[in-house]
């Protein structure tokens, strides 16, 4: 039977997303683990002898590829350099590489190197590859836009996992978004209409992270969560449920759309059941901006007033803001910073805008030609979207667009701003009636992390950390887990947030010794 080696690549540029210094202050090694890739690994044919490598948070030895008849790997966009070694190295070796997941789907023309491209969801086209390759006759590509019925969708391989070396392991329940946000790629690869899976198959995958020995934080990483509110509804009292039995083994964060803050009814089952974090996309406060950037959603509302709806049904946020759109006027930074303190959002991800392969962006810059060469390829060393960002050419100069990402950076990372703002949300943060209680070695490797990150607050941060975590233990006590969390990704968005600065600025400096250049005149 085939040996099958499952590679991970290696998120190598720099990101806010990839927090390996707070992971490691309880001693993990990464926040998430590949959910995709062992959820693959699920579909292959039981005999196969199959390893899993991430290479987040393991070494790929030269063993374990002279052990592999086939290797599977893919990712997404920032981990396409790493990939692409990947296969060169497999494929140097005489390996057959198969290589599938969004990035391939979106640009497979990058991947040429490889001996099997699997594109589209895997689902849907790895069984045809599956039923060609036992006959000797498999084609290097296979690909079927159709969506996949994800009721059919196996168990992920999670005992392939070192589930120890991750802040947080995935499950996925639905996937597609019924928004058509110009910029996004979900929509793309995975439509507009939510599939959710049945509720016994999701708690079928969560028994069996609880078999394996898994507590603690579980993140349902659906595209949007709420993108069909009705059948939330009718999963969530099965979740309690399944919880009670077995006296609450994990709690949860998710993705979700703003317009969760005008669903009380759905934010109480959420809070019923453990959520205590969601990541919502705010993207800009400027109204004429999101009716651009299709994200209507948005508008006609009071984002400061939705987000203090989710403190207080127990949920503190995550945000995305992105600066770079056409209609932005140079009052953008200050209007992104008020957004930030005002809804006292602590970890905002601001980046630049990417035009990623495939979207409606991407078309519409095409087709007006201002879509840069390559930009479907991702940059050696680049910190995503953060200094590759801006990969067209913008109505506004890109000095200016620059130098108000510059100017929200430094701002709301610098400890006061970002202290500041996690001492608010441990005022405001409602945190009674959780269920979930850690274990006694969750709570020591909490603790060691506390001390950790405490002797790392040194210089300015730590007055105004202490002040944060101290207040909050005085004043609201049930949050302090929570509190603590949010101080210890400073561990890692301060230090980041000085790299981007730093990449920023040489990128500004570069943009004022060209020779003048004149930016799109009109909006398109």
């Amino acid at each position: 039977m085939p040996r099958v080696l499952m590679v991970y690549p290696e998120f190598r540029s720099a990101s806010f997303w990839n927090y390996r210094d707070t992971c490691q202050l309880i001693d993990a090694r990464y926040p998430a683990a590949p959910l995709g890739l062992i959820t693959v690994a699920a579909m292959l044919p039981p005999a196969w002898e199959v390893r899993l490598v991430d290479r987040n948070v393991e070494t790929l030895e030269q063993g374990d590829l002279e052990w592999a008849d086939l290797i599977f790997t893919g990712g997404m966009l920032p981990q396409q350099v790493d990939c692409l070694e990947l296969i060169h190295r497999g494929r140097s070796l005489g390996k057959t590489v198969v290589v599938g997941g969004p990035d391939a789907t979106s640009s497979p023309h990058v991947y040429e190197e490889a001996s099997h491209l699997i594109l589209g969801e895997a689902e849907v086209t790895l069984p045809s590859f599956l039923e060609d390759l036992a006959r000797g006759e498999a084609r290097p590509v296979y690909q079927d836009p159709a969506k996949a019925n994800v009721q059919a969708s196996p168990t992920p391989r999670f005992d392939l996992l070192r589930l120890e070396r991750y802040n947080h392991i995935g499950v996925q329940w639905c996937r597609g978004c019924p928004f058509n946000c110009e910029f996004c790629d979900i929509i793309e690869l995975f439509g507009r209409v939510p599939r959710a899976k049945t509720p016994e198959q999701i708690l079928l995958e969560l028994q069996r992270l609880h078999d394996l020995g898994y507590r603690g934080h579980v993140d349902l990483v659906d595209d949007n969560f709420i993108g069909n509110k009705k059948l939330v509804k009718q999963f969530l009292p099965h979740l309690k449920t399944w919880l009670e039995e077995r006296n609450w083994p994990f709690e949860f964060t998710t993705e979700a759309s703003i317009n969760l803050a005008d669903d009380a009814e759905l934010m109480r089952l959420m809070r019923e059941v453990g959520f205590f974090a969601i990541f919502v996309g705010i993207e800009s406060p400027d109204e004429e901006t999101l009716y651009a950037m299709q994200k209507r959603q948005n508008t006609k509302r009071s984002i400061a007033e939705s987000v203090e709806k989710f403190y207080q049904a127990g949920f503190f946020v995550n945000a995305g803001f992105i600066i770079g759109f056409d209609t932005e006027r140079s009052s953008v930074a200050r209007g992104i910073i008020s957004c930030i303190e005002d809804t006292s959002v602590p970890a905002a991800m601001v980046g630049l805008l990417y035009a990623l392969p495939n979207t409606q962006l991407t078309r519409r810059l095409a087709t007006e030609g201002r879509l840069h060469a390559d930009s479907d390829r991702q940059p050696a060393g680049e910190g995503d979207q953060c200094t590759a960002g801006i990969n067209f050419d913008p109505c506004r100069s890109r000095a200016n667009i620059l130098r108000d990402y510059l100017t929200v950076i430094e701002t709301v990372y610098a400890p006061r701003s970002y202290f500041g703002r996690v001492a608010r949300v441990g005022r405001m943060l409602d945190s009674s009636r959780r269920r979930y209680r850690p274990s006694l070695g969750r709570w020591a490797r909490e603790a060691r992390g506390f001390f950790r990150m405490a002797v790392r607050m040194r210089g300015p941060a730590f007055v105004p950390f202490a002040r944060a975590f101290l207040g909050t233990l005085v004043r609201n006590p049930r949050s302090i887990r929570y509190v603590g969390a949010l101080c210890g990704l400073y561990v890692h968005f301060g230090p980041f947030s000085r790299y981007v600065a730093t990449r920023i600025r040489d990128a500004i400096a570069r943009e004022e010794l060209q020779p003048a250049r004149i930016a799109v005149a009109s909006r398109h």
